[in-house]
């Protein structure tokens, strides 16, 4: 009985092999199936941006939502059974963005004025490990890693605030009447112009201006600091625990240990 039970299982265990390889490899073969998930991955971000120009096209919008919930659950899928422990990753809370992103679309009647949220995806696939790994790991820790995240930070912010402004103010303010409209209102509003052509309505109106200015603001400088200030990198000292240092840095500047900092350049 023992043994026809290890003969059902090896199916099963090879196809974890099999995922673990692809995902987590860095044969040819992995590293072009992840570029190639990454590839679907963002079209299927753009989709999410363009979702609310396809209003009007309700067949077309189902038919593209269920078919991006199924890659996106076969994904999800794949992912937590080569994981080697669920509980751990069911931990993550990127983990818990994209159960979310599933969730609207595999229930999009009900969902739809959440369904804004889904361009989280750009920002749960810039910080994720996956997405590091498939590019090379050159970039890891370096400047270019931390401009991509401040980047897709604000570009995500943009557009989760454009569709809550759409969702929730459209047709109860003067010139909201497209995403287009909404999209100008949040780009104005973040870059605190102020033109004053479109003005959300009520107090709540004002908190959601105050809330897009003050987050804009945040990521902008964010992003100018992630440009213009020197790149430390993360190596922890041995004797204090200090987790950055100049990139040629000798000695660490809290405690003076000798450092020996990998230089992949030399």
């Amino acid at each position: 009985m023992a043994a026809t039970d290890a003969s059902n299982d090896k199916p099963g265990l090879r196809l974890r092999a099999r995922l673990r390889a692809l995902y987590h490899g860095q044969s040819q073969t992995a590293v072009r199936f992840r570029i190639g998930v990454l590839v679907v991955d963002l079209l299927i971000v753009a989709f999410f941006i363009a979702a609310p120009l396809l209003r009007d096209k309700p067949l077309a919008f189902y038919v593209i939502d269920y078919v991006i919930a199924a890659i996106l659950a076969a994904d999800l899928a794949a992912r937590a059974w080569c994981y080697s422990d669920l509980k751990d990753w069911l931990k993550k809370p990127i983990v818990w963005v994209d159960l979310f992103i599933l969730a609207t679309l595999l229930f999009p009647a009900w969902l739809f004025n959440l369904g804004f949220l889904r361009v989280l995806r750009l920002w749960t696939l810039i910080n994720s490990e996956f997405f590091w790994r498939t590019i090379g790991r050159r970039y890891d820790d370096t400047q270019v890693e931390e401009v991509t995240k401040a980047l897709a930070a604000l570009v995500t912010f943009v557009f989760v605030a454009t569709g809550f402004v759409y969702s929730a103010f459209l047709g109860r303010t003067e010139g909201l009447v497209g995403w287009i409209d909404a999209l100008y209102f949040t780009v104005t509003s973040l870059t605190t112009t102020g033109y004053g052509d479109i003005l959300l309505p009520g107090a709540w109106g004002r908190i959601v201006s105050i809330i897009i200015m003050l987050t804009g603001v945040t990521l902008f400088v964010r992003l100018g600091q992630a440009l213009l200030r020197p790149h430390k990198v993360r190596y922890p000292c041995e004797r204090c625990g200090l987790q950055v240092h100049d990139p040629d840095a000798v000695h660490c500047k809290a405690c003076g240990n000798i450092l020996c900092i990998p230089d992949e350049g030399r």
